[in-house]
């Protein structure tokens, strides 16, 4: 949402929908809580509409552009369902759903700040601290071992070109005469 949009409110009617008395002409009430997403909500779709009603704007659109966490992308109803033979009060049902998006946001949020800037630090200072070694130490060690060493893979460049070559190449022509058929009997 931009900060020129005007928000929406939203009523959640958590009654039970078993109850004849709360509707009449025998339609049932639009449970508002399971609406589908709009138009600009689709490409967020593995979020919930209790996650979309937030009080944070996120800063960065896509924190997971390569998909990296995508078995993380629970809902309610891959952890928790019913078969049609046994089944809760639709109250309860809501409440669960409702208990269970809020705790998982909440805990998740509570957790990241708990962790997440320490893990971070810790990140990158490992980070840094392998890239310096890395820079500083790994590479010119290889290439002074390489320019002292050419000699070296000059050496075995003409090894391979005077012996192993015509020799793979000689066994090649002789073996490339012979050919298989197969029949079927």
């Amino acid at each position: 949402m931009n900060k020129g949009d005007e928000t929406e409110e939203v009523e959640i009617d958590l009654g039970d929908s078993s109850d004849p008395e709360e509707y009449e002409n025998e339609e049932e009430p639009e449970t508002l809580w399971k609406a589908p997403p709009a138009l600009e909500e689709e490409e967020n779709i593995h979020t919930s509409t209790l996650v979309e009603i937030s009080d944070t704007k996120p800063l960065i659109n896509s924190r997971d552009p390569r998909g990296i966490n995508d078995t993380l992308k629970v809902t309610f109803e891959d952890v928790i369902a019913e078969p049609v033979s046994v089944r809760s009060g639709d109250r309860v049902w809501i409440w669960s759903n409702a208990l269970f998006e809020v705790s998982r946001v909440w805990i998740y949020r509570i957790v990241t700040v708990l962790l997440a800037i320490p893990m971070s630090v810790i990140s990158g200072l490992l980070f840094a601290v392998l890239s310096c070694f890395h820079i500083w130490m790994v590479s010119p060690c290889i290439h002074c071992v390489l320019i002292g060493t050419r000699w070296l893979q000059n050496l075995w460049s003409i090894v391979l070109g005077i012996i192993v070559q015509p020799l793979f190449t000689s066994a090649g022509k002789c073996c490339g005469g012979f050919s298989i058929h197969l029949a079927k009997e």
